[in-house]
Order: structure tokens, then sequence, then C-alpha cells
């Protein structure tokens, strides 16, 4: 059996001497898309705020996102790298970015946007919530792409070979594909997790979040229903995911940085969905007038 040699370009395009690289596209594209979606909940009246101010929004989650993300990798991930080269935290183009961290962002960049426009908190991150996973989605199918963030040895028909797990070796990519062919790789085989991320994170939970949300649900209700299924998701995906190897397994042989940052997600979705219970609904007028509040009304 011949497990996929997984060797695709990660550079899509040249401008002159700027590589435009696949992952970079992702988050474009989970932007972009984001940015559709929620124009369309906000015409729907699920947020009361104009066009301009939903776009305005969106700056400050992609901001969120970007800094956060960037951040978060270093201060969870990279700490020693951190310590000794400070300004190792602005080489974003050496790739690092953390999911966690990004999160922290987004809810940051949430507040200050909300505090300005003198809204609930909860009524944004839950209009928010289910645009989140569409990014999460396409940046783990950058990160394949890539041919990083792979996952554990696996002996499955659909394990992988992914060249840049192999720097041990000291092979070009050339002579990998030869061994590959050679049928000398397949002990090399890993768990495509960037793949299983993309589905669990990306499209189940998109779908989930979108059809769940259709509906007018009791604030707290969406993003506790986000931050549950996350935290579940990532936590059991990082059985077959490998450790960052400057960290390794930190607990049991097991129990991975992942985990650990997935662990407080899951009590705080937990804790929101019992919130909900006691929280007003959010309804959408009938004929959508932006410039009008949107009535609340108690949950039953």
């Amino acid at each position: 059996m011949s497990h996929y040699f997984v060797d695709i370009d990660p550079i899509a395009f040249s401008l002159g001497p700027v590589q435009v690289h696949w992952y970079g596209i992702m988050y474009l594209l989970g932007f972009g898309i984001a940015w559709w979606l929620g124009q369309r909940r906000r015409a729907e009246g699920r947020l009361p705020v104009t066009r301009d101010e939903f776009s305005d929004l969106c700056f400050y989650l992609m901001l969120g996102v970007i800094l956060g993300g960037r951040i978060g990798y270093m201060l969870f991930y990279n700490t020693a790298e951190l310590i000794a080269h400070p300004l190792s935290l602005i080489r974003v183009w050496e790739g690092g970015m953390s999911f966690h961290g990004g999160l922290l962002g987004v809810l940051v960049a949430g507040l200050v946007w909300t505090r300005r426009r003198k809204l609930n908190y909860f009524d944004t991150i839950d209009f928010v919530a289910p645009l989140v996973p569409i990014g999460l989605g396409l940046g783990r199918l950058g990160n394949f792409i890539g041919g990083e963030l792979w996952g554990r040895h696996t002996d499955q028909p659909w394990g992988m070979i992914f060249p840049r797990a192999l720097d041990a070796l000291d092979k070009t990519r050339d002579e990998l594909h030869a061994i590959y062919l050679a049928g000398a790789l397949n002990n090399e085989a890993r768990h495509p997790s960037q793949l299983y991320e993309f589905t669990l994170e990306g499209i189940v939970l998109f779908t989930v979040l979108w059809l769940y949300s259709r509906k007018p649900r009791p604030r707290y209700a969406v993003s506790g229903l986000f931050a549950l299924l996350y935290g579940c998701f990532r936590f059991c995906v990082e059985f077959v995911r490998e450790p960052d190897v400057q960290l390794g397994f930190l607990a049991f042989d097991w129990l991975t940085m992942g985990q650990i940052l997935s662990l407080p997600l899951i009590a705080v979705g937990l804790f929101l969905l019992w919130r909900s219970r006691f929280a007003p609904t959010l309804v959408p007028p009938p004929a959508a007038s932006m410039s009008q509040p949107v009535p609340e009304r108690k949950a039953a």
C-alpha cells in the first residue's frame, strides 16, 4: 500500500520578489466570506448596526485575529524564543499562529468595538460566532497545503507522508519522493490532522452554528455552543496530532498544550449555555430598520 505523498507548493504565485502563499490566501478568503455572510445576518436584523458599522467591526476583528494569534502563539507555544529574541514576535512570515490567542484577540477587539457602539457585548459575540468556523476551516486547509501541523504516525490507509516531517533524513524533496516511489516511506505515514480539523472545526462547526442561529436564541447560547464544540473537537483531534516539537507532551505522555488550552473553552461553553437559560433573546424586527434598536424578550 502506498500512502499519499503531500508535496503541494505552498506558494500560490509570485508578484516580482513577493511570494503569495496559499495560507495567506486562505486567511483573505476566510475574512471575505465571513464579511459577506455577516452582512446577510446584519440585513436580517441580527445585530442593530449599519453596513458601515459592521465593516468597522470586521476590521477590528481582523486585527484581533492577527495580533492575538501571533502573540498567543509566541506566549503559549514558543515562550523561550520570545524571551531570547523579543523581535521574533513580529516575524509573522516565519509562520506561527494560535487559535486560542486569536480567539482572545477577537474577544478584546469585540469588546472595544461594542463599548463604542454601546451595545451588549454578548449580542455582538453571539452574532460573530457562526462566522468564525469559516476562517478556522480555511486556515486548517492552508496548514495542509503548507505541509505543516501534521499528525502522529499511523498505519491507516488514509495516512499521508509529509516531507517537512522528514527533515531529520536530510534529503531534498526530489530524493524523498524517489524513496517514496520505492515504497520505503510507508512507515512514515501520518494522520492528516489538518483535514480532521478542517472537517470538524470548519465544516461541522459552521453547519451546526449556522443552522442553530437561524432562529433567535437566548443571549450567550450561540457563543456557548461555539466554545463547547470547538473545545471538544480540538481536544479530541489532539490525540492524533503531533505535539509541537518545542513542547512535546506536557503530562501523562499524552496531554498537549492544545488540550490544556481547550479545557477552559469547554468549561466556559457549558457555563454560557447554562446562563442562556435565564437570558433575554434578541428578536429581529419584522421590517429590519437598522436605525432602530432591536427589541428583547425573555427566553421561554
